[in-house]
């Protein structure tokens, strides 16, 4: 079983966050697009364009049953939560939602290869915000503001989790 699982939008800083924490704890780091990418040979975003989202998602949904499984703090893709049988293995974990104001997103995902936003950034982002919102606030425990400094976040991460643990 999974120690963390990190769930959001494009931009909200699981992957950074997750190598982090995963250092502090001396355990591994799964992040489902490496993954898939590993699997299937080529960066995800090229996969995605060539292949289409549906046999994406099932590589991404593979990728996440695996990583379940260890040891390891997860940074999911951002859409993960777009399928049924993710969001139902992402609730059963100690699951964080990460979010943050949509111009720190902006800001955060403008150099990188989005294939999902298009050439409209701000308007991509608003649109899966409001598509997924209420999928990431159901399968999380609680939802974590990734708009400050790593260190920042990582400490608000760890102070949710000392208040959400038994």
């Amino acid at each position: 079983m999974a120690r963390l699982v990190l769930v959001g939008l494009p931009g909200t800083g699981k992957t950074t966050l997750a190598r982090a924490l995963g250092e502090r704890w001396g355990c591994a780091v799964i992040d489902t697009d490496d993954a898939v990418a590993l699997v299937v040979g080529v960066p995800t975003a090229q996969y995605l364009r060539e292949n289409g989202e549906v046999a994406f998602r099932q590589r991404e949904l593979d990728a996440l049953r695996e990583a379940l499984t260890s040891d390891a703090v997860v940074a999911t893709g951002a859409g993960v939560v777009t399928t049924p049988e993710a969001r139902e293995l992402i609730a059963a974990q100690f699951t964080l939602w990460l979010d943050c104001d949509d111009d720190t997103l902006l800001a955060r995902v403008e150099d990188g290869e989005r294939p999902l936003l298009g050439d409209d950034h701000a308007a991509a982002l608003r649109d899966l915000r409001q598509r997924r919102e209420s999928w990431y606030r159901a399968s999380a425990r609680a939802r974590v503001d990734s708009s400050g400094s790593l260190d920042e976040v990582a400490q608000q991460v760890l102070g949710t989790l000392e208040s959400l643990r038994p």
